[in-house]
């Protein structure tokens, strides 16, 4: 079942950019995105978005509307989220790694070709997954014990902000939280170890990132020639 589920996320992706390609071929745009997640884990009792981690994958871009200025976007990525804490000591310093194959699917609103804004979800496929505490494997001493096993995927909200930094590039920020429990965990207080609570985990992940539009000019250009011919068409 993960085999196919990681399979599919690529060939849903193909499917998507065949479609558009087919039906939309004047106005689809091609992207390539890079850049690092900032990442904690909502539920593991360390804070900070201490876990750095690779975002990279390309894109497909619908514009649509009257003006052009609405957008529908998939995205196949390679996204890296989890949680670090550096210790005091080596003994102390806990690690969570977590790969994800992910697609997000957005609707954007861009204005005077400038600033992008745009919400959605994602669904994340694990494909990688290591967890150490003291550079070890945790074992039943660990704090957090889980009750539940990982999930095998993530599906979560996203609010995004691009601005336009030359012809084809955009740097954009992005906001990332997880709609459904990952797994859930029983936390022993060391000051009050006969009182365990439960927690439930999330993925929080902001992202900051390039993106190259390929063909981001020649779109534009061909805003431009549409918006400056005459309509010559006689009334009836």
């Amino acid at each position: 079942m993960k085999l196919f589920r990681l399979l599919i996320l690529p060939v849903l992706f193909l499917v998507f950019v065949f479609f558009v390609e087919k039906s939309y071929s004047q106005s689809v745009l091609g992207a390539l995105s890079i850049g690092m997640n900032l990442t904690q884990v909502d539920g593991d009792e360390f804070f900070g978005f201490h876990k750095v981690g690779l975002n990279v994958g390309p894109m497909v871009i619908l514009p649509f509307g009257p003006k052009k200025n609405w957008s529908v976007s998939m995205e196949l990525l390679y996204s890296q989220k989890g949680s670090h804490h550096n210790g005091q000591t080596d003994t102390t310093t806990y690690w969570l790694k977590q790969d994800y194959a992910e697609i997000p699917v957005l609707f954007h609103f861009t204005d005077k070709k400038i600033i992008s804004v745009g919400v959605g979800f994602s669904y994340g496929q694990l494909i990688n997954f290591k967890e150490t505490f003291g550079g070890q494997p945790i074992d039943t001493s660990f704090f957090a014990q889980p009750t539940t096993s990982l999930s095998n995927f993530d599906i979560s909200a996203i609010g995004d902000l691009q601005i336009r930094l030359w012809t084809k590039l955009w740097a954009g920020v992005r906001y990332q939280y997880s709609v459904k429990s990952n797994r859930s965990v029983m936390i022993t207080d060391p000051n009050d170890p006969k009182n365990p609570f439960p927690r439930e985990q999330y993925n929080n992940v902001i992202t900051i990132r390039l993106t190259w539009v390929f063909n981001q000019e020649k779109r534009d250009k061909e805003n431009k020639s549409y918006k400056a011919t005459p309509d010559y068409s006689s009334p009836e």
